[in-house]
């Protein structure tokens, strides 16, 4: 989001991606915990050899969950893994650090033991009787926030998906025309579209994933003008599909027109539907996130793509408890004058200031010695 969009009251509603304050705080208390237990003053062979017990427990438990995940997948192997088993057992088992940790604490477990080695089958016994405990309780299962997180960075949600989805199939069709498509509506209208800061696609995006499919209907303030000329393709079988946009114009306050294109994001009625259907299972509450998300990636996506650039809006909203009659045309028009608002902003910086324009100017009526006039006479020299 940028930095100008910060100050309308929707900009707190999209989330941002997390960052690495959770790896933070573990090196914070793992240094708590060190200094905790070296002021504690304990032996250091038996604190070496209670934490490897530790240490090791946590690898017996990984290991364990491995074999009861295995149980399972071995009746998979042909659909899943193509009939391997060592796939399988790959996908069970995270050998990379989990298996040389478990073998190097027990390794030093039994270096530290100082002859009591019959108590090592007793400690492994409870810690294996623990970690069964504990997945037959559900305990190991990961939180909501950590469920969150990892769909997030393995790009796995349903938000990514769609995101991507109307990026590819449409976004990445029609936005870098629409420049063009509005510089030739302009020429056949000259008395319209007078503010070329706003030629760009205003995608609405309702994080209640309501779409409407009127906007006349929806707020009184809008007026349906005409439709832009048409992009037209081949694709996916479809012959001469048909892409086209729809403009505008949004009254204010004093009835003065305000023209733009205007659309809602399509997807979202997806996501919609997948929130009434029982087949989905999907809350409200997971349909407000996976909307934020769609519009975080959507965002970012764009961002990225040098041939959208300059040439879309987005626009997030939260609609109200109460009914708002005039909900889309507020919005649309925070951002539009906003858009006018940066482009000015940007036009102010970088035209150079009173001062260093007489800088500019005192500099160039410097004339240097050798220019000056010389005399005629040539005794002179």
């Amino acid at each position: 989001m940028s930095r100008a969009q910060l100050s309308h009251p929707s900009a707190t509603l999209i989330p941002e991606a997390r960052g690495r304050r959770a790896q933070v705080a573990v090196a914070l208390l793992l240094a708590l915990c060190g200094a905790a237990l070296w002021l504690a003053g304990q032996p250091l062979v038996p604190t070496v050899r209670s934490l490897t017990l530790h240490v090791g427990a946590l690898q017996i438990g990984a290991l364990l969950r491995g074999l009861c995940c295995l149980a399972e997948e071995v009746f998979h192997l042909q659909s899943r893994y193509q009939g391997s088993f060592w796939r399988a057992l790959g996908a069970c088992f995270p050998w990379r650090w989990h298996g040389p940790t478990l073998l190097i604490c027990a390794m030093a477990y039994v270096a530290l033991l100082d002859g009591e080695k019959q108590l090592l089958s007793l400690h492994l016994g409870l810690a294996s009787l623990c970690q069964l405990l504990s997945l037959a309780l559900g305990l190991h299962k990961p939180s909501a926030v950590e469920m969150s997180e990892l769909a997030e960075r393995s790009k796995q949600n349903v938000a990514h998906g769609l995101a991507w989805s109307y990026y590819v199939g449409y976004l990445k069709i029609v936005l870098p025309r629409m420049k063009e498509i509005m510089e030739e509506f302009r020429r056949a209208n000259p008395t319209m579209l007078l503010r070329r800061e706003t030629w760009k696609l205003h995608i609405l995006v309702p994080l209640s994933c309501d779409i409407i499919d009127d906007l006349e209907k929806a707020d009184s303030n809008i007026q349906y003008l005409t439709d832009l000329s048409e992009t037209i393709l081949t694709k996916a079988g479809i012959k001469n599909r048909v892409y086209k946009h729809s403009l505008y114009a949004i009254k204010d306050e004093d009835s003065k027109p305000w023209h733009c294109v205007v659309e809602f994001a399509a997807p979202l009625q997806s996501l919609y539907a997948m929130s009434q259907d029982d087949c989905a299972a999907f809350s409200r509450e997971e349909r407000l996130e996976q909307a934020k998300l769609f519009y975080r990636t959507l965002e970012e996506i764009l961002r990225g793509s040098k041939e959208c650039r300059g040439t879309y809006r987005l626009i997030a909203y939260q609609e109200p408890g109460e009914a708002e009659p005039h909900l889309l045309s507020r919005e649309l028009l925070w951002h539009l004058r906003q858009q006018c608002q940066e482009e000015y902003s940007l036009w102010e910086s970088r035209a150079p200031s009173p001062a260093a324009s007489l800088a500019s100017t005192e500099l160039n009526l410097q004339i240097s010695q050798e220019d000056l006039p010389l005399p005629l006479r040539s005794d002179c020299f």
